[in-house]
């Protein structure tokens, strides 16, 4: 638990597409004092997509929402394990501009939009519209195909997803900390037209196909990014 939620917010229409790669392929990435966390003998590379709702700081009535879309892998840091962060596209300029300007952190100006479609699907589209960075497209459908669970304690859905600190390599390293109750998982399906993020962060495509999961909405706080 946080010792103080600075932000609080809802996270919803989420999807999950999680590829197993190499251990090697995301150790070579990483900065110094991180290292890769594996399942199975393999690491993973996640695209993750979201919109955030409703975001405020704790008291303030009313929020902010918007889109983001980030590719992640799976670290054992300083202060734990986490996730660690190759870029957070999101729409919404000023949030984008004062991480980057206090933080140096991985985040891109993108245009992006989320629609929910009464047979249940969600297309969210992203494109990265932030100056001097690599383009990174993002288009997708996707909707749950089976019953509501939780993941297991040890399983891999739960090394995927039940992660509450995050490592992003800025001006140095910076961890910041969630709190939420655990993930509402169903298995889903991902109609995935376009996806650059892999190319954009120097990555080869995986191969194969990915775990694909739709998380239900979870009520979320936040703490503040603070330096490891």
């Amino acid at each position: 638990m946080l010792e103080r939620r600075w932000l609080e917010m809802t996270w919803r229409d989420g999807l999950f597409c999680h590829w197993p790669v190499d251990p090697a392929v995301a150790a070579e990435t990483l900065p110094d004092r991180l290292s890769v966390a594996t399942h199975g003998g393999d690491a993973y590379l996640s695209v993750v997509a979201f919109v955030m709702d409703d975001i405020r700081p704790r008291g303030t009535p009313v929020g902010l929402s918007f889109p983001e879309l980030n590719l992640r892998t799976y670290v054992e840091g300083p202060d734990g394990p986490g996730v660690y962060f190759y870029n957070l596209d999101a729409d919404d300029r000023l949030g984008v501009a004062v991480a980057r300007r206090l933080f140096a952190l991985p985040y891109y100006r993108a245009a992006m939009s989320a629609t929910s479609r009464s047979d249940g699907t969600v297309r969210f589209r992203s494109r990265r519209t932030h100056r001097g960075v690599p383009r990174a497209r993002f288009d997708a459908s996707y909707g749950p195909t089976g019953g509501a669970f939780a993941a297991e304690s040890g399983s891999l859905d739960a090394f995927l997803v039940e992660n509450y600190r995050f490592y992003a390599d800025g001006k140095r390293l910076y961890r910041g900390e969630i709190a939420h109750e655990p993930w509402t998982l169903r298995e889903a399906t991902a109609d995935v037209r376009a996806n650059t993020l892999f190319e954009a962060n120097g990555f080869d495509r995986p191969d194969g196909d990915p775990i694909v999961r739709y998380a239900e909405p979870v009520e979320v706080g936040a703490d503040r990014i603070r330096s490891v």
